[in-house]
C-alpha cells in the first residue's frame, strides 16, 4: 500500500480525512514533490548560511584592521605631539638663554679728525672770548668742521679726545697774558681754562694739551682764546727750507678711549 513518504501515513489513514480517492493522490503527489525539492532548499538555506557566516567574518576583519590602523595613527599622532612639545621645550630653554645673556658688543669703527689753519689769527679787543678757526681739513671720518669753521662737529656719541698746539707769538715788549680753554655747543666747559705768560718782544711759545670730553651726535666743540693785549697772536708761518710750513693751530680728534665699543 502506498504511503505518504514524508509523515509516514498510509492511505487507509489519509481517508480517514480526505474524502475521495483524487485527493488521496493529490496529497500524496504534494508530499513527493516536498521530499524532492527538500534538499535543494536545505542546502540553498546552508549555503546562504556559509556565505553570511564569511561575510560577518570578512566584516569582523576589516573592523579589527581599521581599529588597528586607528590606533597606530593615533599613537603616531601622540608621538609627534611629544615632539613638538619636546621642540618647544627646547626653544623656550633657547630664548631664555638669549634674554640672560648679554647684549653682544657692537662693533663701532673709530670716529677722528685732523684739523689745521694755515692763516695768523689775533683778538681785537682785550679780555674777549675769540673761537680758533680752522681753513683745512687734514684727516675726517665722521668728525668734521661745521660753520663757522671753528666748530668741529662729531656724527656719533662718544668719548672723545681733542688734542691741539697754537703757536703763540708777542709783537711787542712786555709780559702779557693768553688763555685758552673748550667750549661745548657754545657754552663754557667748566675747569677748562689755562693761563700762558709771553714775556717779552717776539715772545714765542707752543701751547699744546687736550680736553677729554663726552658728546652726543652733533655737538660740537669750540677752542676759545683772549689776551690781555692785542699785540699777542696765534702765527703762521710758510715753508723755509729745510722746515715745512708752520700752522698757527692744529687739533686732533679721536674717540678710541679705552672701554669704548
Amino acid at each position: 500500500m502506498a504511503t505518504s513518504q514524508r509523515l509516514n501515513l498510509t492511505r487507509d489513514q489519509l481517508a480517514k480525512f480526505l474524502t475521495d480517492h483524487e485527493q488521496i493522490r493529490q496529497f500524496e503527489r504534494l508530499f513527493a514533490t516536498v521530499d524532492a525539492i527538500a534538499p535543494d532548499v536545505v542546502n540553498e538555506i546552508s549555503t546562504q548560511a556559509g556565505n553570511a557566516d564569511a561575510k560577518a567574518i570578512q566584516a569582523l576583519a576589516a573592523v579589527a584592521s581599521l581599529s588597528h590602523e586607528a590606533m597606530v595613527a593615533a599613537t603616531t599622532a601622540e608621538n609627534k605631539a611629544a615632539q613638538a612639545m619636546a621642540l618647544l621645550e627646547a626653544l623656550r630653554v633657547d630664548v631664555e638663554g638669549l634674554q640672560a645673556a648679554p647684549p653682544p658688543r657692537e662693533l663701532k669703527v673709530p670716529r677722528y679728525g685732523t684739523f689745521y689753519d694755515t692763516t695768523t689769527q689775533t683778538a681785537a679787543v682785550i679780555n674777549t672770548a675769540y673761537a680758533i678757526t680752522f681753513n683745512t681739513t687734514d684727516l675726517s671720518r665722521g668728525v668734521y668742521r661745521g660753520s663757522p669753521t671753528s666748530r668741529i662737529v662729531v656724527d656719533r656719541e662718544g668719548v672723545y679726545d681733542f688734542q691741539f698746539s697754537a703757536q703763540l707769538d708777542n709783537t711787542s715788549g712786555g709780559n702779557h697774558l693768553v688763555y685758552i680753554w673748550c667750549r661745548k655747543n657754545g657754552a663754557d666747559v667748566a675747569q677748562s681754562a689755562s693761563q700762558v705768560r709771553l714775556k717779552g718782544s717776539d715772545g714765542e711759545l707752543v701751547a699744546a694739551w687736550n680736553f677729554v670730553l663726552e658728546l652726543k651726535a652733533l655737538d660740537y666743540f669750540e677752542l676759545m682764546w683772549a689776551v690781555s693785549d692785542t699785540a699777542v697772536q696765534i702765527v703762521a708761518q710758510a715753508a723755509a727750507a729745510p722746515v715745512p710750513a708752520i700752522p698757527s693751530v692744529i687739533l686732533t680728534v679721536t674717540n678710541n678711549i679705552q672701554g669704548q665699543t
